[in-house]
């Protein structure tokens, strides 16, 4: 059963806004997919919990969430479209009982952002329902969508999420038991997911075989331990639970009353997380690799003075992703790190536009130079990354009507030259400006006194870890999952660049 208040059906309009606005005032950022959370805890008030999770993986996705709690074969989803905050009070919590739950919040790739495309997606089978949360995308979602017609699915989403459900489903009514269920409908997904699925008697959760996205176990409670599903560790920090491990590639982990097993379904997994999560998607208090990101993040700062320094008087990092780079880059290069730019942290998704003037004088709703920090002084400014160069462009006009006498770019990061197809929401390839131009022209046109990326090896060696295990198709082209054509032809419009 799903109650009355879940959003189930397409009888929304589609969010819309002013096409200029949009694109002007877009961030010039990769934009993640989403962030997941799941848990199996009788004891506790599984839905607070998962409400919190999301809340700490709020930056993986502010366009929609949801969270289903199952109480013995009863299902209870609320999802809707906003901010973790807005979807969810005390009231709604309380309508969702249950001993486990999952949860999800949402930017959208496949899919676009509407109400009924939010997630969890809950189906029926004949052992009853399940409820999927999914970070990722699918590169056969047109394979699987038209396989799953023809056994006559009704599809009430465009996601590729709803779409692995309903594999699931399939294969469970064909007398498929969960775990089994789960594993044959994994084997027909090719690209990135991480999962976190509910069932009446337990959470599953799981990564495709080379573990694009990340996802992490905790344990909660002491008598008995329980077990916690989510996509960063920040996710655990906020409940209280203790990290234990990640998910591994190609691994599926069974939590139910019992405990956790585990079952690792893909017998040739390799190792390709997305280095875009360590550079910029997960928070820097998140831990990969036994570390914060955070201190890799510092390194990638400390890097990139060596591999170009630059005479200044302060350097300063684009907030907030830029400022463990800076400050690592202060500490590598002597030059003395500051504050040169205020960040109003309460300014969310607007569709409100501004005015001309307003747009004309950059990006100073969100960002606000410190004049008398910057007026006379030579500046280093570091960022993660460079997309389609609209904000750096206006971030430096900004600077230098604030006064500072140069501004020195450094990006922490190798140039983005390819659009991912894994779960990011990349332009196609040629509005990535570094796809089109060289790095001079684009200190031209962002109109710097110097710009300088950090080379592919110095961001790979930074991690410490095989450099081989990480997808860096973005900066490269080599995609480590086959792209089919029809997929690629979307995006992918011009040569391969050579890093």
């Amino acid at each position: 059963m799903i109650p009355i208040h879940s959003v189930t059906s397409d009888e929304y309009p589609e969010q819309t806004c002013n096409s200029t606005n949009s694109q002007e005032n877009r961030p010039d950022k990769p934009e993640e997919a989403c962030g997941v959370f799941g848990l199996y805890a009788p004891e506790q008030d599984v839905a607070k919990l998962t409400y919190f999770g999301l809340y700490a993986l709020q930056h993986r996705g502010q366009e929609s969430a949801g969270i289903a709690t199952f109480e013995g074969t009863k299902v209870h989803l609320h999802k809707d479209m906003g901010l973790v905050s807005q979807v969810f009070n005390e009231s709604i919590l309380e309508e969702l009982p249950g001993n486990l739950a999952v949860g999800h919040t949402r930017y959208s790739t496949t899919g676009s952002s509407r109400r009924v495309n939010a997630q969890p997606a809950v189906v029926e089978t004949r052992l009853g329902s399940i409820a999927l949360a999914h970070n990722g995308n699918l590169v056969n979602t047109m394979q699987l969508r038209e396989e799953l017609l023809q056994s006559n699915f009704n599809l009430v989403t465009t996601t590729d999420s709803e779409m692995i459900a309903f594999a699931i489903a399939e294969a469970v009514n064909a007398g498929a038991d969960w775990l089994d269920g789960a594993i044959q409908a994994f084997h027909r997904c090719q690209g990135a997911f991480s999962l976190v699925i509910a069932t009446p008697v337990g959470v599953m959760g799981t990564r495709d075989h080379n573990g694009i996205r990340p996802l992490v176990i905790g344990t909660v409670g002491t008598n008995p331990v329980r077990y916690v599903l989510s996509s960063e560790t920040c996710g655990l920090d906020i409940i209280g639970a203790e990290y234990l491990r990640d998910v591994e590639p190609g691994e599926l982990v069974w939590i139910t009353e019992e405990g956790l097993a585990s079952y690792h379904w893909s017998q040739q997994p390799q190792r390709k997380l997305c280095i875009f999560e360590m550079i910029y998607f997960a928070r820097p208090d998140s831990v990969m690799h036994n570390e914060s990101l955070y201190s890799y993040r510092m390194r990638l700062g400390r890097q990139l003075a060596a591999e170009s320094f630059v005479e200044a008087d302060i350097v300063f990092g684009v907030p907030d992703s830029g400022i463990p780079a800076a400050i690592g880059f202060s500490q590598a290069s002597g030059v003395s790190y500051g504050e040169g730019l205020i960040k109003n942290r309460y300014v969310g998704r607007t569709f409100i536009q501004p005015t001309q003037n307003m747009r004309e004088s950059g990006i100073r709703m969100k960002l606000n130079p410190l004049k008398d920090v910057l007026a006379g002084k030579r500046v280093v400014i570091v960022d993660d990354s460079i997309v389609r160069g609209t904000t750096s462009r206006k971030l430096v006009k900004a600077l230098r009507d604030a006064g500072a006498a140069e501004v020195h770019m450094r990006i922490s990061s190798p140039p983005v030259t390819h659009p991912c197809f894994y779960g990011i929401d990349t332009d196609t390839q040629d509005q990535l400006i570094a796809a089109t131009k060289s790095v001079a022209e684009i200190a031209q046109q962002l109109e710097v006194n110097s710009l300088a990326y950090l080379s592919w090896e110095g961001m790979l060696t930074a991690t410490r870890e095989d450099t081989n295990s990480f997808c860096s198709a973005c900066f490269t082209g080599d995609y480590p999952i086959a792209i089919p054509e029809q997929v690629k032809r979307s995006k992918l419009i011009l040569e391969k660049v050579v890093v």
